[in-house]
């Protein structure tokens, strides 16, 4: 019977369209997919309970709708043994025959006939009648057993428009958006998730698009939130500048009362009253001026209120848009969320078809498939778990023979059971079969160079060569194994979709291999960290914790960290990426990011732990993409972009490395730090304008608004050079520099002083303080260069 199992018409022999209406044949060849997937669930229950009369009505239905379907679209092929199958159900239903041992098994060759049939329907491909397949299904329903009965013959006879060879009546094509399988319940039948709802087919590609448009407006609104941020401290930077302009005015008013007052009063000492001060026009004038400057200073602050007003408003809006954005861009993931067993229909006949050419008894067993994961993982996936389900066929289950011999049932076993664990969707796929050869794995890996001959590896270790390019212990070359691709392209796919791969083997008792997997590529949850000043993302589903390592231990040949009741192998993020060493210097303890793969424990060095947050995963290009250690990356709120590490692939390379060589710590040529200029002036445009000109010529500023605005900066940095005004707030220009000429750590920090105050005894004072420069305002910009980069002891740049 296993020439059933193929469709033998000439793959190039396009279909007969004749008479066909193509648009009605496409219908059937979604509707038929449909319908199949769902008789394999059938089907499965069968098998395990071959009373099951639920099952047998079940595959009736789907049977007897496919049949129709098939007449209605002119595939003829199709229906037909669709009809003998439904006729076999139909007998057994009414107990007027019976399936016996080899009952089952015939109808998955019917299945997986019909099946391919239909894909290559699907193709526009020629499919044939099949003759001896259908003769076999009559005659089990008449009670006549027939041995051998093969299909060699039916490539010859291209059928994909035939006279129908029963009488009865083709149903019409159900609408595709009504529900397939369980839509008729029996009187026993439990009343249930069963109200029809309407479905929508829409293009993958289409879908993705819109997904691709929810993560840039993410982005976009991060940018948003950002700009605004920035838009709130200019405004109370206006505010500040505002309470200092009308205390300003009132000291100008008091001073001009004084003035009047005291001329007034020399006036009448001299006996000159000709004049009242009221009637004074510099008097008038003044009075004028200084209530319209106040009247101005008045109108600033109700302006900088109605700003602030705005802002609050914009605040509260862009929060409701946040909202509405992220239930928008969930709603669209859950779209991309597709049901996971939908793809164990053909998982069943991969391994009904292994099983078949190498004469072994193999069932597939189902835990927990009823999650969803994004359709996009699911694809990608499923051409590996195939690779997975034959290779557990073909090397790790037994012979009826051997299995019988070691004590075991004739019927091999292979189990994948899905389960959920935080935002991770882990597979495990397990057999019961003979376990890892790790005496053969060894020695292959020592012909191929992989491992020394001498070398102690742990069983773990051993196991992980069978995901190496191109290895295989396979003595010969088969159709389903033996030219060592397999194992490996399962392994490329994991990591590519920033999942992990663990194999855990006991000899004679099976395998099992344990994917975890991302519940979506395009959104996700990741812990920012910092080597130097470049910033990494790490998915947080490989990351355990974070934590801290005393600088000591990093000192021991082979550092270590628990957590958990287990130990990580301590390793240097900036090692690992080949830059510069984590030195997180100001902390007194190391920060560590805990990672873990399958049964790799690593804890990595980093200067800086930033926090996490929710990013949007872009892809990058192949170039990149082929890069060990980069999973994509992601763009930030003010549009940097952020490379997302997959740490663990880093962490295996350098183990993978003899552990007798001695790697040199990384060469860094010290190349020469930005200077970090700070700018300190209580004048916001003071401070904007002469920032941009030391940016333009390749310096890093910082800026405070008084003395004790920089003093709090300077706890957390001290910079290269200072440009200081003298009169400001709370504390002015002299207090500063007099009390960084008193501290230690600022003592050695040159400063310029800028201000209007131009006259030698400020000047005086300022230079018996320590200022090293003084220049008045305003300033000519190559003055101000030039004593920059005198003090800082460079070149100065010359466009």
């Amino acid at each position: 019977m296993l020439a059933a199992l193929a469709v033998e018409a000439d793959p190039e022999q396009p279909l007969d369209v004749g008479g066909l209406d193509m648009e009605l044949v496409d219908i059937f060849v979604e509707e038929g997919g449909d319908l199949l997937d769902h008789s394999d669930g059938l089907l499965a229950r069968l098998r395990e309970v071959p009373e099951d009369r639920d099952a047998l009505t079940g595959l009736q239905r789907d049977l007897h709708t496919l049949k129709g379907g098939a007449r209605m679209a002119g595939i003829m092929a199709v229906g037909e043994l669709g009809h003998v199958m439904e006729s076999l159900l139909e007998a057994v239903a009414e107990q007027r025959q019976v399936l016996g041992r080899d009952g089952v098994p015939l109808l998955e060759q019917g299945f997986d006939r019909l099946h391919a049939m239909i894909t290559r329907v699907g193709e526009h491909q020629a499919i044939a009648m099949p003759d001896a397949l259908i003769a076999e299904f009559e005659a089990r329903a008449r009670g006549v057993t027939t041995l051998g009965a093969t299909d060699s013959t039916d490539a010859q006879q291209p059928a994909a428009v035939e006279p129908q060879r029963q009488a009865e009546p083709a149903p019409a094509l159900r609408p595709l958006s009504e529900p397939i399988g369980d839509e008729v319940l029996g009187d026993d039948d439990e009343i249930t998730v069963r109200v029809p709802q309407e479905q929508v087919r829409i293009r993958a590609d289409l879908l993705d698009r819109l997904v691709n448009y929810a993560g840039e407006v993410a982005i976009y609104r991060a940018r948003l939130e950002q700009q605004l941020g920035a838009f709130r401290a200019a405004i109370s930077e206006m505010a500040q500048t505002n309470t200092r302009m009308r205390d300003q005015l009132r000291r100008l008013e008091i001073e001009t009362e004084a003035q009047i007052v005291a001329r007034y009063q020399r006036e009448t000492d001299s006996g000159e009253q000709a004049f009242d001060p009221l009637e004074l026009d510099r008097f008038s004038t003044l009075q004028q001026l200084s209530r319209a400057l106040s009247e101005s200073a008045a109108d600033q602050g109700s302006l900088q209120q109605t700003l602030d007003d705005l802002t609050r408003q914009y605040e509260t809006l862009l929060l409701q848009q946040s909202r509405v954005s992220s239930e928008l861009q969930e709603g669209l993931m859950r779209t991309r969320m597709v049901p996971i067993d939908g793809m164990l229909p053909r998982l069943r006949r991969v391994v009904r078809q292994a099983a078949g050419e190498l004469g072994k008894h193999v069932q597939l067993r189902l835990e927990g498939s009823q999650g969803e994961l994004d359709r996009n993982v699911l694809e990608r996936m499923t051409a590996p778990l195939e690779h997975m389900l034959r290779n557990a066929v073909a090397h790790g289950l037994e012979t009826p023979a051997e299995r019988r011999k070691a004590g075991k049932s004739e019927e091999g076993s292979i189990r994948i059971a899905v389960r959920r664990e935080g935002s991770e969707v882990v597979l495990v796929v397990g057999d019961d079969g003979r376990g890892l050869d790790r005496d053969a794995i060894r020695r292959r890996g020592i012909e191929r160079g992989l491992i020394g001959e001498s070398a102690a590896l742990a069983d773990g270790e051993l196991d992980m060569l069978i995901l190496e390019p191109g290895f295989s212990t396979a003595s010969e070359v088969s159709r389903l194994a033996g030219r060592g691709v397999g194992m490996d392209v399962v392994a490329s796919e994991v990591h590519q979709l920033g999942g992990s791969l663990d194999i855990h083997s006991v000899p004679g008792r099976g395998v099992t291999f344990t994917l975890r997997l991302p519940q979506t590529l395009a959104v996700t949850q990741a812990v920012f960290v910092k080597i130097g000043e470049t910033s990494f993302a790490v998915p947080i589903a490989s990351v355990q914790g974070v934590g801290r390592v005393a600088r000591d231990v990093l000192e021991s040949a082979s550092p270590t960290y628990e957590y958990g009741g287990e130990e990580y192998a301590v390793h240097d993020l900036g090692e690992l990426i080949g830059h510069a060493p984590a030195k997180a210097e100001g902390h007194l303890q190391m920060p560590v990011l805990l990672i873990r793969s399958g049964e790799l424990r690593a804890a990595v060095c980093v200067d800086q732990v930033v926090g996490n947050r929710e990013i949007v995963v872009k892809t990058i290009g192949p170039q990149v993409a082929s890069v060990p250690g980069i999973f994509g990356a992601t763009i930030m709120g003010d549009g940097r972009v952020v490379v997302i590490l997959d740490v663990a692939p880093l962490v295996r390379r350098r183990n993978a490395l003899p552990r007798d060589v001695v790697i040199e710590p990384p060469q860094v040529v010290e190349s020469r730090r930005v200077p970090l200029v700070m700018v300190v002036d209580d004048s916001v445009t003071m401070r904007k304008v002469t920032g941009r000109v030391l940016e333009r010529q390749g310096f890093e500023v910082a800026t405070a608004k008084d003395g004790v605005d920089a003093l709090e900066r300077m706890a957390e940095l001290v910079p290269d050079l200072m440009l200081l005004d003298i009169e400001m707030p709370r504390m002015d220009g002299y207090e500063l520099a007099t009390q960084m000429k008193g501290d230690a750590r600022l003592r050695e920090v040159p400063i310029v002083m800028i201000t209007s105050r131009t006259g030698e005894k400020h000047r005086q004072r300022a230079l018996e303080i320590g200022v090293n420069r003084y220049l008045g305002k305003p300033y000519q910009e190559p003055e101000l260069l030039r004593n920059v980069y005198e003090l800082l002891g460079i070149e100065q740049k010359h466009d």
